[in-house]
C-alpha cells in the first residue's frame, strides 16, 4: 500500500461528523458484508497505481494519485452527510478534486444506501 492511502485515512479520522457516525469501519479495498450491515462503512478504493506528473528538467514532481471513496448505510441522510463531509475534507486537507461521475443507488433487497465518489489528487515527490 502507499502511503497516501494512510494520508486518506487519516484526514478523514480528523472529522468530528466521520467520527461520530463511522467510528472504525473506515476499510481499505474491504467493502462491508451486505447482510448485517450496522452503522455507516466508508470504503477507500484505489482506482490507479500512483503515477509520474508536473515534470521539470525531465524529472517528475508530482505523483498524481485516484481514488474511489464510498459511503455505505442503510440510512440516506447519514449516507449523504457522510458522503459531503468526505468530499469536505479531502479537498481541505490533501487538495483532491472530485472527479468524472459517481454512483447514487439504493440496493431494495439490503436496503443499502450507497454513494461511491472518485478524487484525483497529487503530492510533491522528493526526488
Amino acid at each position: 500500500m502507499d502511503s497516501m492511502i494512510y494520508k486518506v485515512y487519516d484526514a478523514l479520522k480528523t472529522s468530528t461528523l466521520i467520527q461520530e457516525k463511522v467510528n472504525n469501519r473506515i476499510k481499505f479495498y474491504e467493502y462491508p458484508p451486505t447482510d448485517n450491515i450496522q452503522g455507516v462503512y466508508i470504503v477507500i478504493d484505489p482506482i490507479d497505481t500512483p503515477r509520474p506528473g508536473d515534470f521539470a528538467d525531465n524529472k517528475w514532481l508530482t505523483d498524481e494519485y485516484f481514488y474511489q471513496i464510498e459511503v455505505w448505510s442503510k440510512n440516506l441522510l447519514d449516507t449523504q452527510a457522510i458522503a459531503k463531509e468526505v468530499r469536505q475534507v479531502i479537498w481541505k486537507q490533501l487538495g483532491f478534486s472530485q472527479y468524472g461521475t459517481g454512483l447514487d443507488e439504493w440496493d431494495k433487497e439490503t436496503g443499502i444506501y450507497r454513494d461511491a465518489r472518485r478524487y484525483r489528487g497529487k503530492e510533491y515527490v522528493v526526488i
